[in-house]
Order: structure tokens, then C-alpha cells, then sequence
């Protein structure tokens, strides 16, 4: 929520974030991970 984003919108938000460093950097994999409290986790890999 510190970055600036809508409540409910984080996971979008850390993906396309994630999306536009891989095209600056020119990268051909990413990995976007979240801890959502109880426990629970969830991870996405994204390849261009």
C-alpha cells in the first residue's frame, strides 16, 4: 500500500510493475511474491 496502489489492487500492481522492469532491463524471466498474513503466500514467474 506504501508504493501507491488501490486496497485489493497489489498483486496487478506488483505484476505490471514487474512487467515494465523486465522490458527496461530487458529480461527474459520475473518473479513476483506476496505474503498475504495466516500463513498464506502466493508467487507468479513471468516469461516474456
Amino acid at each position: 500500500i506504501s508504493l501507491g496502489h488501490p486496497i485489493g489492487c497489489t498483486g496487478a500492481r506488483m505484476v505490471v510493475t514487474t512487467m515494465y522492469d523486465m522490458k527496461r532491463e530487458n529480461a527474459h524471466r520475473g518473479l513476483v511474491t506476496m505474503c498475504i498474513g495466516g500463513g498464506q503466500g502466493m508467487a507468479a514467474v513471468l516469461e516474456r
